[in-house]
């Protein structure tokens, strides 16, 4: 134990320092880790995209010590990997017997369980990684950020293109003023690939005896278990469960214009095009939202646009993109497939990014960009090699070891804020087609429909707190 204190000592120290530029080494082999800098993990949901985060985690040399998943097989199927981790289905009970045996916590569970998982970790001091979006309400991301700052801890949200060095070089473009003022921006995505627009199915399922059904509907309002409606993949779709398509891509696609041009706490969203939530139970198969941000830090007023389910931006833009692409939207337009995409509308140019995780970008009219010069690099540089899932692991591994300086970028902080303007949007989803919903970010409300304002958050089932 006194190993422990001593190490727990050392890691809250050092990640604890300053966040200036870091100058990686020549070569980047794997250490050999010291007794000061091994870290152990406790994950909470092992499959789906919890699979390959617990097991990116573990290849920054941690030790996972505690998996935790609702669905008993994902668990068994987990502990081939990870053979002396202990096993949970409910992530209370694991976090109370783990106590100080544990450094890290990861989160990859539906967006419902997000915040009463995190915020029961960051309360224990631990590190923590959450997958995107950080929170299911607005109310449980202002929470995660202010209490990260409060606990000191290393935290990091899993939007992998934030640890993406084409993205960071893209915001220093923006950033520079290449575009010039940038009033307008239009983000689409294929999304949804899941069921919405639909009611609740009658009647129940015998829960499968694999399934810890309380587990999974959390701290959410308890419904009967329906094979193959909730669990394990079609939630997102559900808004008891998840954030629609807004909340699955908006932390991703969003991301760069956001951050290059500060698009944080809108004053006005409008649901331009809106079905509506369908029975107080599915997110609309298709929704344009627009949101409203005022001049900034001698920014321009912007408005930023959202599209999915098959909606794009009108014609007179897509024009403007480049051949290939216009040839992908016309099929899609016929059907055949759909495309993703951000484009950064300024007085002097555009900026189109086809990565969802804005990773690679393209400035338009390309005429006019033959001889442009990249503008110095302003942010740091992930010295790891690796895909995107893993560069963004050892940013936050190593952040908490406290050898990567300038820390994680997606950090609650940040992603905190991201999560609660995305957000917004489903408000405006709830308020029904071409209502404005004027928004007061500092204080979480809106001003003019204060009947949504119950929609911010909403009380836990009994057993859960925030």
């Amino acid at each position: 134990m006194v190993r422990k204190t001593s190490r727990r000592g050392f890691i809250g120290t050092t990640a604890a320092l300053g966040t200036a530029y870091w100058v990686a080494p020549q070569t980047f082999a794997r250490p050999t880790r010291s007794a000061l800098e091994s870290l152990t993990a406790a994950c909470i949901g092992v499959g789906g995209k919890g699979d390959s985060d617990s097991s990116h985690i573990a290849d920054q040399d941690v030790e996972i010590v505690g998996i935790c998943d609702v669905d008993r097989r994902t668990l068994e199927k987990k502990s081939r990997e990870f053979k002396k981790a202990e096993q949970f289905t409910d992530f209370r009970a694991m976090l109370d017997k783990l106590g100080d045996k544990v450094d890290i916590v990861t989160v990859s569970t539906p967006d419902h369980t997000h915040a009463a998982a995190a915020v029961k970790a960051m309360k224990m001091k631990k590190h923590v990684y959450v997958q995107k979006p950080l929170t299911w309400s607005i109310r449980e991301a202002r929470v995660m950020r202010e209490l990260a700052a409060e606990m000191g801890v290393v935290t990091q949200m899993g939007n992998q293109g934030t640890s993406e060095n084409g993205l960071r070089e893209a915001v220093e473009v923006v950033r520079s003023g290449t575009l010039g003022d940038v009033t307008e921006v239009h983000v689409w995505t294929n999304r949804p690939v899941w069921p919405q627009g639909i009611g609740r199915p009658a009647g129940e399922d015998k829960v499968p005896d694999t399934l810890d059904w309380d587990s999974w509907i959390g701290p959410a309002p308890m419904r009967p278990y329906k094979e193959g409606v909730y669990h394990s993949f079609n939630w997102r779709g559900w808004v008891d469960f998840g954030t629609g398509a807004l909340g699955d891509m908006a932390c991703h696609t969003c991301n760069l214009p956001v951050m290059g041009l500060n698009l944080w706490d809108p004053v006005a969203v409008t649901a331009v095009k809106n079905p509506g939530i369908v029975e107080g139970e599915t997110f609309p198969g298709a929704t344009t939202l627009m949101f409203e941000f005022p001049e900034r830090d001698g920014l321009k007023a912007c408005r930023f646009y959202w599209y999915d389910g098959g909606n794009l931006p009108a014609d007179d833009l897509i024009a403007k993109l480049p051949a290939g692409f216009r040839k992908q939207v016309e099929e899609q337009k016929q059907g055949k497939g759909r495309t993703s995409a951000a484009l950064l509308v300024g007085s002097k140019g555009m900026l189109l990014s086809q990565n969802d995780y804005g990773a690679a970008y393209t400035l338009l009219p390309e005429e006019n960009y033959k001889d442009f010069k990249k503008p110095e690099p302003t942010l740091p540089r992930i010295p790891f090699k690796g895909g995107g899932d893993e560069r963004q692991k050892w940013e936050f591994v190593e952040s908490v070891r406290g050898n990567y300086k300038p820390g994680t970028m997606g950090n609650f902080g940040y992603a905190g804020r991201l999560t609660e303007t995305i957000l917004v949007g489903n408000l405006a989803v709830r308020a029904g087609e071409g209502q404005r919903i004027e928004w007061d970010a500092k204080n979480l409300v809106s001003t003019n429909m204060p009947e949504l304002n119950k929609y911010v958050h909403r009380e836990y089932r009994s057993g859960y707190s925030l």
